[in-house]
């Protein structure tokens, strides 16, 4: 043995190692594995074969680039092929002359029009469970492989099995990505399906019930109120979905305008009163002086002060208080929502936000609710770079509040800044 050139190859085998580091894919990195395979062991060429599902066939997954296409259509029978021998034993298999050995799969020489000569196969395994072979075929100048080959071969076998699970996994990864973006867009489509053939019925029904509410007796006019009533509760539910479903698709592209947030809640406000006054509690407003002005979605900040002030209004019982204030703060604008109503249990704080999250069955029960006014809330202060906090005392009432950045500098520093709070 010549103590030179096996010392030059093995400080090889260690600089390729070291090198495996880098930030290679798997598939060029099993492909680089075999090219060197074939440097260091003198072969005319390496091949790393897989198990197929079966387990009762290898396929060439990583060949030389010159037999690429011709070598990932063939697959050899385990029981029948050196490679396979190598795979269900667990232990290299060389055989210098294969010129009349059985093991040797000839329909692979056929293929390639490359007559093997001779041939070291060594088995692939990871955490125990052999997954494949790496051959390496033909050894240059007639030779025969050696111990030093078979253990250069097997180090690289290592290194095999961890591209290859790392390539299984990439691609299952990415199918599964795949099958949850087509989930999704089948969830947006049948969202958006719903909620259009469902707002044309419900629009025909409010329609002529407000139409026949006009003329109607006493009697028959508090039969078309629930009629009413329970048609705008539909009307809410379809548009909660709707603007959920907005959320997962565009994101936070926002169409930004100058927002006067105490004149915006204000108007909120107004078209609560109704409301409140039917619940028998005051809905009344505060605000302070100054400019009370953000960069933001109109659409969406109103959302979100709509629904916490629905939210307040219909946990809190009769002859309660919802108080809405809006206030500058040093860089901000805080918008909070305080009532007097039923509070909310410590533990469950934390889940509110939660889509489809009720903080107890029998209030949903008294009360209704998707579970989706907070999470939406939420969504829509959080993608102008704000935050929505709660405070509650179970038995004596909650506040909401809302923080908002007054410009965008400010909107895209604040994740951190919310994130060290």
């Amino acid at each position: 043995m010549d103590t030179s050139d096996y010392t030059r190859r093995l400080v090889r085998l260690v600089e390729v190692c070291r090198s495996l580091s880098a930030n290679l894919e798997p598939q060029p990195l099993l492909q680089y594995l075999i090219e060197v395979g074939a440097e260091l062991t003198a072969c005319e060429y390496c091949a790393f074969l897989a198990v197929e599902p079966d387990a009762g066939s290898l396929r060439f997954i990583s060949a030389p680039w010159f037999k690429q296409n011709e070598m990932r259509r063939i697959c050899l029978p385990v029981h029948e092929s050196a490679a396979g021998q190598a795979f269900l034993s667990g232990s290299p298999v060389v055989i210098h002359d294969a010129a009349s050995d059985s093991r040797i799969y000839r329909v692979v020489d056929a293929e390639l029009g490359i007559p093997t000569r001779s041939i070291m196969a060594v088995p692939v395994a990871f955490r125990g469970q052999p997954i494949g072979v790496l051959i390496a075929v033909n050894k240059l100048g007639g030779q025969d492989y050696l111990e030093e080959d078979i253990f250069i071969l097997e180090t690289l076998a290592a290194q095999a099995a961890m591209a290859y699970q790392t390539d299984l996994h990439v691609r299952k990864s990415r199918e599964a990505y795949e099958r949850v973006l087509e989930m999704d867009r089948t969830k947006s489509d049948l969202v958006a399906m719903l909620s259009h053939e469902l707002r044309t019925p419900l629009g025909v029904v409010l329609g002529h019930a407000l139409m026949l509410q006009e003329t109607a007796d006493p009697d028959s006019r508090r039969t078309l109120d629930t009629m009413i009533d329970s048609a705008n509760r539909l009307k809410e539910i379809i548009e909660e979905f709707a603007t959920i479903d907005q959320l997962d698709v565009i994101g936070s592209n926002l169409h930004l305008t100058s927002v006067a947030l105490d004149r915006l809640a204000w108007q909120v406000v107004e078209s609560f009163q109704p409301l409140a006054h039917s619940r028998g509690v005051i809905l009344e407003m505060f605000t302070t002086k100054g400019s009370l002005v953000i960069q933001g979605d109109r659409g969406r900040l109103q959302v979100a002060i709509r629904n916490l002030i629905k939210n307040a209004l219909m946990f809190t019982n009769s002859s309660g208080r919802v108080v809405v204030r809006v206030e500058e703060v040093p860089g901000y604008v805080r918008v909070s929502v305080t009532d007097t109503g039923i509070g909310i249990p410590p533990a469950e704080q934390e889940k509110i936000f939660q889509r489809f999250y009720q903080v107890e069955k029998h209030l949903t029960r008294r009360h209704g609710g998707m579970g989706l006014g907070l999470s939406i809330a939420r969504d829509m202060v959080e993608c102008h770079g704000g935050k929505i906090l709660v405070e509650s005392v179970e038995g004596r009432g909650s506040r909401f509040t809302i923080l908002l950045p007054q410009n965008q500098a400010q909107a895209a520093a604040a994740g951190k800044v919310f994130t060290e709070d």
